[in-house]
């Protein structure tokens, strides 16, 4: 039998994503969030959402765009520290040795070191409660080639992303693949 766990944010997990913004100075900035994931096929659109009090906030609603950058599970301790900081009172790629890649097609910086990133340009604001949620249209994905599979896909056993539980506020590493999406289901009846 289930138990109640109230309302709560328990969806597990969560990605681990850390966005890019350019301040109103153009200083490049990083935030690290869990709250976001794709929310729509076509066009491509990506979901983010952060509260008000974050600096990254008014970089969004000023810049119209974001990038979604995905560190491998090597970056963690970094991944966990952007978090941590505020971007207004410290610079976060120069603490954690990181480099602003300027795009060519938004106004947001990529992480060099980070092996996916995601450019995003802001098609949709809506205020929920305590977070307003971002919605921007995926313009284009970089993937570094050491990602790539022999088919030249993205591979997550090569990305090695990790991800958030809410719950118990932990990280954990991706698990290996336990089968074919769209295809493992077919035969269940049979």
């Amino acid at each position: 039998m289930k138990k109640s766990a109230g309302a709560k944010t328990y969806l597990y997990p969560t990605p681990v994503l850390v966005v890019g913004t350019y301040d109103i100075k153009d200083k490049p900035n990083l935030v690290t969030i869990a709250w976001g994931g794709i929310c729509c096929s076509k066009p491509p659109c990506i979901a983010i959402s952060l509260r008000k009090a974050t600096y990254t906030y008014g970089s969004i609603v000023q810049r119209k765009a974001f990038s979604v950058n995905i560190a491998s599970d090597a970056l963690c301790k970094t991944v966990d520290y952007i978090g941590l900081v505020s971007g207004k009172d410290t610079n976060k790629f120069k603490d954690c040795n990181l480099t602003a890649i300027k795009s060519e097609i938004i106004d947001a910086p990529l992480v060099k070191e980070f092996p996916l990133s995601l450019e995003c340009k802001l098609i949709h604001t809506l205020e929920i409660g305590l977070h307003t949620q971002f919605i921007g249209e995926i313009l284009d994905v970089k993937a570094e080639e050491s990602i790539l599979d022999d088919n030249g896909r993205i591979s997550t056993e090569l990305l090695k992303p990790f991800v958030f539980t809410p719950g118990d506020r932990n990280y954990y590493e991706t698990g290996a693949k336990i089968g074919d999406a769209f295809a493992i289901g077919k035969n269940l009846r049979e």
